[in-house]
C-alpha cells in the first residue's frame, strides 16, 4: 500500500487514527498498542499477504535470539557465536530472496549452467533485516533490554517506517511504544504531522513523478537509443532530482504519520544538496542508513584507528555493501564504489590541502552536486551498457541533436562537427530542452534556496535569513490545505507510482 494512493488517504490512515485515540480513551494505551501493530501488520499485507512469511520468520527469530543475548551478557558468559549464528541468519534471509538470481546471473556469465529462480522480493526486506541486525547486535554488548513481544513486533513493522526506512534503533523507538508512553500521547503533534505529511507528499506527485517523467524515457531507452548531450544532461539533472524529493518525500511523509501518533521518528534527510564535500553529503542523505553503516560496519572494521590506508580501505568496503544493500545488481556496487573513491579523495584533500586550500561555498556546493549527480547514473541505470551509453552522453560523444530548422539557420543540412561534438538533426519526442532546464532549476531553487521541511515544521533551526512563519496555526491551515488539495487531485487522477525505494 502506496502512502500516495487513495486507499491510503482516504481509507486506511482515517481508520487507523480514529481506531488508535478511540481504542485508547475507550481500553487504555495496551489496546492502543496492539491496534497499532494489527494495523502494521495489515498495512504490509496489503503488498503481499505472501511476504508475511518471511516478515514474521524474521521477527520471532530476531526476537529470541535477541532475548537469549540478553540474558547471556547479563551472566557473563559468550555472546559472539549466538550473534554470529543471528546475523546470519538474518544475512542468509536478505540473501536468498535479494541476492540469488544476482549470483546465479554471474555464474551464468560466467559458464556455468545456471537458470533464475521464480523468487518474489519480500516489500522493505532490506530495511527490517538492518534494523534487527542492530538489535542483536546491541543486545550482545548489553545495549537493549528485555522488550514485551507486541512492542517488539510494533518496533519492527510500525507502518511509517517499514517499508522504506529510515531506519530505526530499538533505543530511540522501543520507549516510544511503551504503553506508559502511549497514554501520555496527545494531539499535539498532530498539526506538525499532517504538515511534515503534506510536505512529503508535494514533494512526491508534485516534483518527484514530474522529474521522473524527464529521466525515465531517456534512461529506459539508453541501451539501445544512446542520448545526446542534451539528453543525457537532462536525464541526469532530472533523477538527480526525482529521487531526492521522491526518497525525502517518502521519509518527510513517514516522519508525519509517525506524528500523528505521538512517535518521533528519526530524521533521515537535512539538506543534502545544500552540502559541500561528499563527507557532508552522507551526514544528511539518508541519515539512518549512514549511521547503520558506521556503527555496525565501519567502526567493527577498524574505522580510521588502524592508519590511512585501512581508513580509505573499510570505506571503499562499506560504501560497497552499502550499494550492494541497495540493489542486486553491478550498477549499485559501482555506484557505492564511487561513493567510496569519493570519501577516499575527500579525506584525502583535507589531509594534504588542510584549510588553506578550501574553496568558496557556492563553488564546493555545485562540485558536490555534480559528483552526486554523476553517480546517481550508475543508480539508476538498469544495465552497466545503459549506463555507459548517459555517460558518453554526458561527455558529448552521441552528439549533439538539434532540430533540421535549426540546422538549415546555421547553414547545413547534414551532420556536422563542432569542437569535436557531432551535430545531427532530429526532434525530441517527449519534452523539449527548455521545458527540463526550467524543471531542473525549480528544483535547485527549491533545494539550495528553500528552508528543508525539518525547518518549516520547527524540528531545526531554520535559516536566519528565512522569512518563513509556518509556526503560526494560520500559516499550518493554508499551507496544508493548499498542499493537500493539489496533491488529492493528482492522486484523484489516478497518477500514482511506486516511491524509489520501495523495493529495496
Amino acid at each position: 500500500m502506496l502512502f500516495n494512493s487513495d486507499i491510503f488517504l482516504f481509507e486506511f490512515l482515517p481508520a487507523v487514527l480514529a481506531g488508535f485515540f478511540l481504542a485508547k480513551r475507550i481500553a487504555g494505551a495496551r489496546a492502543a498498542q496492539i491496534w497499532l501493530t494489527l494495523a502494521s501488520l495489515a498495512f504490509y499485507a496489503a503488498g503481499g499477504v505472501r511476504f508475511l512469511l518471511p516478515l514474521s520468520a524474521s521477527i520471532f527469530a530476531n526476537y529470541f535470539v535477541g532475548r537469549t543475548l540478553t540474558r547471556l551478557h547479563a551472566s557473563g558468559r559468550k555472546t559472539a557465536p549466538l550473534l554470529a549464528t543471528g546475523i546470519a541468519l538474518n544475512i542468509g534471509l536478505l540473501a536468498w530472496y535479494k541476492y540469488t538470481n544476482f549470483l546465479l546471473g554471474n555464474l551464468q556469465a560466467a559458464g556455468f549452467p545456471t537458470t533464475a529462480l521464480h523468487i518474489a522480493l519480500p516489500i522493505g526486506i532490506s530495511f527490517y533485516t538492518f534494523t534487527q541486525i542492530a538489535f542483536l547486535v546491541d543486545a550482545a554488548r548489553g545495549g537493549a533490554e528485555e522488550y514485551d513481544f507486541v512492542r517488539y513486533v510494533l518496533f519492527v513493522t510500525f507502518f511509517p517506517h517499514l517499508i522504506a526506512g529510515p531506519i530505526v534503533h530499538h533505543r530511540e523507538m522501543m520507549p516510544q511504544f511503551a504503553p506508559r508512553r502511549l497514554e501520555q500521547g496527545s494531539f499535539d503533534l498532530l498539526p506538525a504531522g499532517i504538515m511534515l505529511f503534506a510536505i512529503g507528499l508535494a514533494k512526491k506527485v508534485l516534483l518527484a513523478d514530474s522529474f521522473a517523467a524527464m529521466a525515465s524515457p531517456i534512461f529506459d531507452s539508453a541501451a539501445t537509443a544512446p542520448p545526446d548531450l542534451l539528453g543525457a544532461w537532462g536525464a541526469t539533472l532530472s533523477y538527480t532530482f526525482q529521487i531526492y524529493f521522491d526518497f525525502s518525500g517518502y521519509s518527510d511523509m513517514a516522519l508525519g504519520l509517525a506524528l500523528m501518533f505521538g512517535i518521533r521518528l528519526p530524521v533521515n534527510f537535512l539538506s543534502p544538496y545544500k552540502s559541500t564535500s561528499i563527507i557532508e553529503f552522507w551526514r544528511s542523505w539518508h541519515m539512518t542508513l549512514s549511521r547503520f553503516l558506521r556503527d555496525y560496519l565501519y567502526i567493527p572494521l577498524g574505522g580510521n584507528r588502524k592508519g590511512r590506508l585501512r581508513r580509505h580501505v573499510n570505506l571503499l568496503i562499506v560504501m560497497a555493501i552499502g550499494g550492494l544493500w541497495h540493489g542486486a545488481g553491478w550498477t549499485f556496487v559501482l555506484w557505492g564504489l564511487l561513493h567510496g573513491t569519493y570519501l577516499v579523495i575527500n579525506h584525502a584533500w583535507i589531509r594534504l590541502a588542510g584549510a588553506s586550500a578550501a574553496m568558496p561555498v557556492w563553488a564546493a556546493r555545485l562540485l558536490t552536486f555534480l559528483c552526486v549527480a554523476f553517480a546517481w547514473v550508475l543508480f539508476r541505470s538498469d544495465s552497466l551498457e545503459a549506463a555507459r551509453a548517459i555517460y558518453a552522453g554526458l561527455f558529448g560523444l552521441n552528439g549533439i541533436t538539434l532540430s533540421p530548422e535549426l540546422l538549415a539557420v546555421l547553414g547545413h543540412h547534414q551532420p556536422f562537427t563542432v569542437l569535436g561534438l557531432q551535430l545531427v538533426p532530429g526532434y525530441f519526442q517527449d519534452t523539449l530542452p527548455w521545458q527540463v532546464g526550467a524543471l531542473c532549476l525549480l528544483g535547485l531553487i527549491i533545494v539550495w534556496g528553500l528552508p528543508n521541511s525539518m525547518e518549516i515544521c520547527g524540528f531545526a533551526p531554520a535559516p536566519a535569513w528565512s522569512k518563513f512563519a509556518f509556526h503560526t496555526r494560520p500559516a499550518y491551515a493554508v499551507a496544508n490545505a493548499v498542499l493537500l488539495f493539489a496533491c488529492i487531485s493528482v492522486v484523484n487522477s489516478g497518477a500514482v507510482s511506486e516511491f524509489i525505494y520501495y523495493r529495496f
